[in-house]
């Protein structure tokens, strides 16, 4: 089974980018029809897609979040990461980096990262 493991800071400033890696293990990351994604969940509220990057290396973001958004990969590595830009105290959440699965119509995401919690502030 793929497990997915998430790294990076939980302090960042405002006006900073926010950036977290997720290291995939047991599949590869150019596995052909997988999308490799990236949620948030502020304090109280749902979850929220913040957008994902292909096997071939092709990215799609929320239109809300797409101007301060990059999420890219390292194939070497086995890695994705996701940069937020600019970020506010708003931008506090817990984020989660998950594997997206697509059957036709219908959309899985069906392995997770354990989540991490960032905190904007100075």
């Amino acid at each position: 089974q793929v497990q997915l493991h998430q790294s990076g800071p939980g302090l960042v400033e405002p006006s900073h980018t926010l950036s977290l890696t997720c290291t995939i293990s047991s599949a590869a990351i150019t596995t052909i029809g997988y999308y490799w994604s990236w949620f948030r969940q502020p304090p109280g509220k749902g979850l929220e897609w913040m957008g994902a990057i292909n096997y071939s290396g092709s990215t799609n973001y929320s239109p809300s979040l797409e101007s301060r958004t990059s999420i890219s990969r390292d194939t070497a590595k086995n890695q994705f990461t996701l940069q937020l830009r600019s970020v506010t105290p708003s931008d506090t959440a817990v984020y989660f980096c998950a594997r997206e699965v697509h059957y036709g119509l219908t959309t899985a995401h069906d392995s997770w990262g354990q989540g991490t919690q960032v905190t904007v502030s100075s």
